[in-house]
């Protein structure tokens, strides 16, 4: 016997009422430099949000940069590089990424990503709990 499953979202659906739906615009949100030197736009963050438990970032490093290494004590993060090519350090390893990897960073590992391309490299960071500088701790001076 096939059970056809549909989701229909009205007013007093129980899916509506206990989250709230945001929408956010990647045109309408500032970019600014974070603490290992990239350049980062906060796409969905609890602070601004009010999403909760993770937070989604688009990070662009210029072409022929790195960020500095560092890691995070409790936050794990997933970065999916969506253009350009680079160099990905991750605690010893050392390897190249591209345009639809995606790399795990368990918290604790130290790790930095460099441009290696003629142009910036893209990624979306996927961080749980919610990206905090205060849980950026750099291991190399700028």
């Amino acid at each position: 016997m096939k059970t056809k499953f549909q989701w229909r979202l009205t007013p007093d659906s129980s899916a509506l009422s206990t989250a709230a739906v945001t929408k956010t615009s990647h045109a309408a949100i500032p970019a600014y430099i974070t603490r290992d030197g990239s350049e980062i736009r906060e796409l969905m963050h609890p602070a601004s949000h009010g999403n909760q438990l993770q937070s989604l970032a688009e990070a662009t490093v210029a072409a022929g940069t790195r960020t500095q290494l560092h890691r995070h004590a409790v936050t794990e993060e997933l970065y999916h590089v969506t253009a350009g090519s680079g160099l990905m350090t991750l605690g010893d390893a050392c390897f190249k990424v591209g345009a639809g990897d995606t790399v795990a960073i368990a918290p604790g590992t130290p790790h930095r990503i460099e441009a290696v391309g003629p142009e910036p490299l893209r990624i979306l960071c996927c961080c749980s709990p919610p990206y905090s500088h205060e849980d950026t701790e750099l291991l190399e001076d700028a």
